[in-house]
């Protein structure tokens, strides 16, 4: 696992980039009006592109994270990652090879 990117929170929101070896684009996760138990809680967009969707989780050390998938046809693969939060407060994006929740 790996941190491909740095967010802040803004209000319920977390804004920053996304980058990897092919990839640098800055992303926002949006809240999302959940119509569905299922649905996301929060859309991942880049621009006015929408890349991706977050879900609400807890860590079985009892921590809270965002569990993320992000796709989009310039992308080689699906990313999966999780969005945590760090000591000082800001987040990091750290990818996974695999669903894995």
């Amino acid at each position: 696992m790996s941190n491909i990117g740095n967010f802040t929170a803004q209000g319920d929101s977390f804004t920053g980039s996304v980058r990897t070896l092919t990839l640098n684009v800055k992303v926002k996760f949006v809240p999302n009006t959940k119509e569905s138990d299922n649905a996301p809680d929060y859309r991942i967009v880049a621009g006015t592109f929408e890349i991706g969707a977050a879900w609400k989780k807890v860590s079985k050390a009892d921590r809270p994270y965002l569990s993320a998938t992000l796709d989009d046809p310039s992308f080689p693969a699906t990313i999966y990652a999780r969005l945590v939060e760090v000591e000082d407060g800001t987040h990091n994006l750290i990818w996974s090879r695999s669903k894995g929740d």
